[in-house]
């Protein structure tokens, strides 16, 4: 009976209770048994939230590029490498017509050239007879050709250029054209060549180096030389430009011969000349060069006029040009340039003219050096003037700030008075 009390009242414990501890808010906690792993259960990779895992990958068009794209789609870049492809097909014809076009001209002029110069081309070597025609030439651009000549009695040296229409860039060829056709400034694109002599006229000794055999040439130097002036034979297409663009071409008077054709004229300072240099064989080559000829031209005056006394020293030149036939057929021009190599023999045999002749050529000189001289005198004035005028206005304003406010104010308004008396004297005088 004394038991079941004490178990009601709650008296009696047992000694194997645990004391509870201070923190016994986990005490539910604290005989928990650890976490077991639980067995691993791989699950479908295609499994979604609440549904069945598939058993295949879905079909889908990204997997093959041929089902993705056709060819409609690469309009853009299809059009793209088409116009490439054109550019580069006729970037690369032009080229080769320019070539081919310099080709033919070297090859029909090789003969005259290595016949008339010891060394023809940048080689600086003599010509070989089986020397390839085509090395004689040089390449500068796509459109330009040139070579180079020496070592001929009278002649230093020989330059000639081949210009050709750029084919190369048939947009470009076309603009020019247009500019061409409305603007006289701009010329059309045409062929043409251009060869200039550089005659000794008696220097030698300062062109030939000192060598072995150099002082034959020495001893011919005054035979080399020839009187100065200015003459030639131009097409009259081009004769208002020539006398526009040249400044040797504006100092001759125009007169038409009976020996050329009627659409050339002959540009000269005196008739004597005229009469010296127009053979007969000069006229045929002219003649049979047609149409396609543009001048003949030799001359001791500059292209530009010049500004300096140093620009009036005579250089002697011989210019020739003509355009190229679009058949390559050279057998009308080859006289042309055969007689324009031996130019300067005949001048070296008979350019020297009576000195009432030679009078009149060097009037027109002296009368240009007359307009250098005043204009440089009239600069060198303007230039004296000016130095004058800052060494006054520095004095005037070392003089001013020199003086207090009130002697300044005197100061100007003496220099404003002296400024209108001589306005007023100015117009008393005009009136």
């Amino acid at each position: 009976m004394a038991d079941f009390l004490k178990n009601i009242i709650g008296g009696s414990k047992s000694s194997a209770t645990p004391v509870p501890s201070a923190d016994s808010g986990f005490a539910d906690f604290a005989d928990a048994p650890p976490p077991a792993p639980g067995a691993f259960e791989a699950a479908g990779t295609g499994a979604t939230f609440g549904g069945p895992a598939p058993t295949a990958a879905p079909y889908t068009k990204w997997y093959n590029i041929h089902e993705r794209y056709s060819l409609s789609d690469f309009r853009a870049e299809g059009v793209i490498l088409i116009i490439i492809a054109v550019i580069f097909t006729l970037h690369f014809i032009g080229t080769r017509l320019n070539r081919a076009k310099a080709r033919a001209w070297i090859k029909a002029h090789a003969p005259i050239l290595t016949g008339e110069f010891a060394v023809v081309g940048f080689s600086g070597m003599p010509q070989s007879p089986e020397q390839d025609p085509e090395k004689l030439l040089k390449g500068k651009s796509l459109f330009e050709y040139a070579t180079y000549a020496t070592g001929r009695q009278n002649v230093a040296f020989m330059d000639v250029k081949l210009s050709l229409k750029k084919r190369f860039n048939p947009l470009m060829t076309f603009v020019e054209t247009a500019m061409g056709f409305f603007m006289d400034s701009f010329g059309t694109p045409e062929d043409w060549v251009e060869a200039v002599i550089y005659p000794f006229d008696g220097k030698e000794a300062q062109v030939v180096p000192a060598m072995p055999g150099a002082a034959e040439l020495r001893s011919k130097d005054s035979k080399s030389s020839f009187d100065g002036f200015v003459w030639a034979i131009v097409n009259k297409d081009r004769m208002k430009q020539l006398r526009e663009d040249r400044y040797d071409l504006s100092i001759t008077f125009t007169k038409d011969n009976s020996k050329l054709p009627v659409w050339t004229t002959v540009m000269s300072e005196s008739a004597e000349v005229t009469e010296t240099l127009l053979t007969n064989e000069l006229a045929e080559a002219v003649k049979k060069a047609g149409d396609l000829f543009d001048y003949i031209i030799i001359s001791d005056q500059p292209v530009d006029k010049p500004k300096t006394l140093d620009e009036t020293v005579p250089r002697k030149r011989l210019y020739v040009k003509y355009r190229l036939p679009s058949s390559n057929n050279y057998d009308d021009l080859t006289p042309l340039l055969s007689y324009f190599v031996r130019i300067p023999d005949h001048l070296a045999s008979s350019a020297h003219f009576r000195p009432e002749v030679l009078r009149k050529i060097k009037a027109v000189r002296d009368e240009n050096i007359k307009h250098i001289q005043k204009a440089a005198e009239e600069e060198k004035a303007e230039e004296r003037q000016a130095e004058r005028d800052r060494a006054k206005k520095a004095k005037r304003d070392a003089e001013l700030n020199a003086l207090d406010a009130k002697a300044q104010k005197k100061y100007l308004e003496k220099e404003r008075e002296k400024e209108l008396r001589k306005t007023s004297k100015r117009q008393t005088v005009r009136g």
